[in-house]
């Protein structure tokens, strides 16, 4: 994992945000997953590996005021912090997920391609430590993964790709499956990238 900020940073230099495969200009799926959790707009998010995205533009656009971004890198962060009014409720945090020590404790965890870089089984138990500690019980995790028949590298790196059945067997027993569904990304040229997207509820 240690090359990878810098990695993440030469990409958020080298390129517009519109330049990234998975650019989203409005990230419908994962929106439409909150929603579902059934979460007010008082409770508190955590956006893990968020890079540019534009999903916290549409979280305070729809008044949640208790939100995190976490990314590997600065200029992503900057990228999105810099689309915000100076006194958004935002905290902005950039590191490692893996290493990652939360102040507080979240409501609902988000993390969209990820955690699905994490192809070793110690980075992927770390990382799901990480969660269980942030996440309240009866909390939501929404995880998406390139799917089964989705890309099986990104920007160069190899990706582990899941399922409904594949992912909650790595989450185990102490999270629900809520809701599971397939989606298919168009990149910025119009090549499509198969997803899948788990909402999950703490026990």
């Amino acid at each position: 994992m240690s090359e990878e900020p810098n990695r993440w940073e030469g990409v958020y230099r080298s390129k517009e945000e519109a330049e990234t495969s998975w650019y989203e200009e409005h990230p419908q799926v994962s929106h439409d997953l909150i929603a579902a959790t059934g979460a007010g707009t008082e409770v508190a998010i955590v956006d893990v590996g968020a890079g540019a995205s534009r999903l916290v533009d549409c979280l305070l656009d729809h008044g949640f005021r208790r939100i995190t971004v976490l990314d590997l890198s600065e200029t992503a962060i900057a990228t999105a912090r810099a689309r915000q009014t100076q006194n958004a409720p935002v905290e902005w945090v950039v590191g490692n997920v893996l290493q990652w020590k939360p102040a507080g404790r979240f409501d609902v965890w988000h993390d969209r391609a990820a955690f699905h870089f994490l192809t070793g089984t110690a980075d992927q138990d770390a990382y799901l430590q990480v969660m269980d500690r942030a996440l309240l019980s009866g909390g939501h995790a929404i995880i998406g993964t390139f799917a089964l028949d989705g890309p099986t590298s990104c920007s160069g790196l190899p990706v582990a790709r899941y399922d409904a059945t594949l992912l909650s067997g790595r989450l185990g027993d102490g999270y629900r499956l809520i809701r599971s569904l397939n989606h298919e990304h168009s990149t910025p040229w119009g090549s499509v990238q198969r997803f899948h997207f788990g909402l999950f509820r703490k026990a």
